[in-house]
């Protein structure tokens, strides 16, 4: 399902990744790949990749998805040594497409797009936290991007908690990482979150990918649309 917001297009292809497009045919993509959400896709369309740390670094999803002249934006964590699966080392994408790494809190311009990374982890006494306070996604570990596209701001917080400082964000379009299983947050809090963000439209994405990630989207949907904020709900995507 394509969800349309004034001029910009978004599409959930599964497990982290959505497709957003403007009316004047930029594209960008959120953690492309993992979990075969993107098997069969080769679009190469494309024009800025962000990818916020290693659990969601792909070169092979990148690589289905980014366009010749794709910028590729990735966190400064990300390291290839330490991920335990088969990928390709940041450098060698950057042998193919412009790579540009950033910190926690940095702004840049990607052709007509906009582009804030954003500090987004566990706390170490939040939900996602064990006894000992040890947490999966732990300060500078990785990040969320806010993008500005079309004349709107899309924020995508990665693998986080509902941190405070994300309602200080002028959000159009909020991502919503509902899949809980103690590494992001839940259904519930990322409700309140779009509460106290208040963005135009909310969309559910990082949920039912697996077991860990079980959530119930339609009741997702109807908390925050009894909170006064439109909700788009894609089922196909979340069960693909």
């Amino acid at each position: 399902m394509t969800v349309r917001h004034d001029d910009l297009t978004v599409e959930w292809l599964g497990y982290a990744t959505a497709r957003l497009e403007t009316t004047d045919g930029v594209v960008a993509y959120t953690d492309p790949g993992r979990y075969g959400v993107l098997d069969d896709y080769w679009a190469r369309d494309g024009d800025l990749v962000v990818v916020t740390h290693d659990h969601h670094y792909s070169s092979a999803g990148i690589r289905s998805v980014a366009d010749d002249d794709a910028t590729i934006v990735i966190h400064e964590a990300v390291d290839a040594d330490r991920i335990d699966r088969d990928v390709e080392s940041v450098d060698s994408l950057a042998d193919d497409f412009t790579v540009v790494r950033v910190s926690d809190e940095e702004h840049l311009s990607v052709g007509d797009v906009a582009l804030w990374s954003v500090p987004a982890y566990n706390e170490p006494d939040g939900p996602c936290a064990a006894p000992d306070g040890t947490v999966p996604h732990p300060e500078g570990f990785g990040c969320g991007f806010l993008l500005s596209l079309a004349g709107m701001t899309v924020f995508w917080p990665g693998d986080s908690d509902a941190l405070e400082g994300f309602t200080e964000l002028d959000v159009s379009l909020f991502l919503a990482n509902i899949g809980g299983g103690g590494i992001v947050s839940d259904r519930h809090e990322a409700a309140d979150l779009a509460e106290r963000m208040d963005p135009d439209l909310v969309v559910p994405i990082h949920y039912d990918t697996f077991e860990q990630l079980s959530a119930d989207g339609p009741a997702f949907a109807a908390d925050v649309a009894l909170r006064s904020i439109p909700v788009a709900l894609d089922e196909r995507s979340a069960n693909q």
